[in-house]
């Protein structure tokens, strides 16, 4: 018998992901409650499993006494000395139990006990496995559209993607396998509740990290992303290291890297850029394919005016001002775009570009050595493409 039940304990480890040293609290547990059920109390009653060979042994602690008042508590001098001669009155006597000898309804009894454990143990182990893939992104199988939310199969357990978590316009089919970012796991008493999305912007992060070897290496952060899930991601790199490309990086040759996550979203359009500390550059890089004449941000208040050549407006904006409200959020930045004939029209260029604003912005920005060697550089650029507006190159670097 131990050896049958070790057996079948280490096919339930194995099969289910039980400890076998949970089971085998379960069975001491049904033991006991077997017990109580087939004597009215269970108080002195001892249940000992070998963890090794899965031997058990139930037995009873028993005063010796006189006159035996309570059998299940109580034991005579005279069947004491027939087990052992050295036991007197007040001895404890260990007496062993027959389990064979419970009656039907506290034999299933235990087995229900020995059963809910296995459950228990089980709905905790699948809820372990998936809170650690909690903010993560894991694969499943579509298994059918429920009308507010649909079910995805992640293998041992199902999980729920809502109406708000999916992506517009996307059609997700039966038996199609897709990859989804966790929201949340909740320990319930039907097993873990799993909420994942497709719509979410860690989603992105997370399949870039799984393509490129820099990001999961370090080499190459994330800074920053912003998501119209369906339609366009921007997203802001940066690598540390100087021998790095950040952007091609994640590219890849040919685009194979940033192909594959495409493909995953299905045909979103992903924008990748460089990070960059300054406010002003970042802007512009988030702007992008959009080319900027000048970005003048206020890092306090989070605003920046951009000004662009007049052809170039449109592009800037984008399609129903996407590539600005996306480039806003990577940013941070609160950003108005003007073309080139508005801002003159606007006097923008008279109130920023004039030799007063650039004698106030060298005094204000260039206070270190290098802030002001940067400035410098801008300026010589100006000058070898040909440009004399001096006032417009400092625009641009603020």
């Amino acid at each position: 018998m131990s050896a049958e039940l070790k057996e079948a304990l280490e096919v339930l480890e194995k099969e289910k992901n039980i400890s076998k040293e949970a089971l085998i609290e379960g069975i001491e547990q049904s033991l006991m409650q077997a017990c109580k059920n087939h004597f009215g109390k269970a108080d002195n009653v001892v249940v000992e499993v070998d963890r090794d060979t899965c031997d058990f042994s139930v037995y009873a602690n028993k005063e010796v006494v006189e006159t035996v008042e309570d059998p299940v508590l109580q034991i005579s001098l005279m069947e004491a000395k027939k087990a052992d001669d050295k036991y007197e009155l007040g001895d404890i006597v260990r007496v062993p139990i027959e389990s064979k000898s419970f009656g039907r309804i506290a034999t299933t009894n235990a087995k229900n006990i020995i059963l809910q454990k296995i459950r228990e143990e089980e709905r905790k182990s699948l809820f372990n496995r998936y809170f650690e893939k909690e903010h993560g992104v894991v694969s499943g199988i579509v298994q059918r559209n429920m009308g507010k939310y649909i079910n995805i199969n992640l293998g041992k357990v199902d999980a729920l993607l809502t109406e708000s978590e999916t992506v517009p316009g996307e059609t997700l089919r039966p038996q199609e396998r897709v990859k989804v970012y966790v929201l949340e796991v909740k320990d319930t008493p039907r097993g873990p509740r799993i909420l994942v999305s497709r719509s979410h912007p860690e989603l992105v992060k997370k399949l870039f990290e799984a393509e490129v070897a820099e990001i999961a290496d370090g080499i190459i952060e994330i800074k920053s992303i912003a998501r119209e899930a369906g339609s366009r991601t921007k997203i802001a790199v940066y690598s540390n290291d100087p021998d790095v490309d950040a952007v091609g990086a994640c590219v890849g040759m040919n685009g194979i890297r940033v192909g594959a996550v495409v493909d995953e979203l299905k045909g979103e359009k992903v924008d990748i850029v460089n990070w960059d500390e300054n406010p002003a550059l970042l802007i512009e890089n988030a702007l992008s394919p959009a080319k900027i004449v000048s970005v003048l941000a206020d890092p306090d208040d989070k605003t920046a005016l951009v000004i662009v050549p007049d052809y170039q407006l449109s592009l800037a904006i984008g399609k129903e001002g996407q590539n600005a409200r996306l480039a806003a959020k990577l940013t941070g930045f609160k950003i108005d775009i003007k073309s080139e004939t508005q801002a003159k029209e606007a006097g923008i260029f008279d109130e920023y570009f004039s030799d007063d604003y650039d004698e106030e912005y060298e005094e204000e920005y260039a206070e270190d050595e290098e802030t002001a060697e940067e400035i410098g550089d801008t300026e010589e650029l100006t000058e070898e493409s040909g440009e004399s507006d001096e006032e417009e190159s400092v625009g641009n670097n603020e």
